[in-house]
């Protein structure tokens, strides 16, 4: 016990209860192995071969409960991170980590550049009215 009568080897804080440090859900990584760019609105979508992820004794806690979130419904890594009470670079480096599994793949939002102009949409729109 210190001087403060506190014990130094207490790790947690009563009211926020126990305290897991994200370098140590993610082993220290602050980034995954794989080359995907993982935005907040990227939706992640389990695969099949992810049926039973509490089977891999290779997968964290974590990484099964991203898994069987996904199953419910695919969600994006910000819902996650929000769902999880996670860092959105932890879940970033989790999720990495299941893609580099093959136990989920990713979907991206259609880039703004590659959608259909506004007023094109309008003018078939009108022009379809117009019948």
């Amino acid at each position: 016990m210190s001087d403060t009568g506190e014990d130094p080897q207490h790790w947690f804080d009563g009211e926020a209860g126990p305290v897991v440090r994200p370098y140590a859900m993610t082993r220290g990584r602050t980034s995954s192995t794989s080359r995907h760019q993982l935005d907040l609105i990227a939706v992640v979508v389990p695969e099949a071969a992810a049926d039973d992820p509490g089977r891999d004794q290779t997968l964290s806690p974590e990484h099964v409960e991203i898994v069987e979130r996904c199953f419910e419904t695919p969600q994006s890594i910000a819902e996650l991170a929000a769902g999880l009470d996670l860092p959105v670079g932890v879940v970033r480096v989790l999720v990495g980590d299941l893609l580099d599994d093959e136990l989920v793949h990713v979907t991206r939002p259609v880039p703004p550049a590659e959608l259909p102009d506004v007023n094109i949409l309008r003018e078939v729109i009108n022009g379809l009215r117009a019948l």
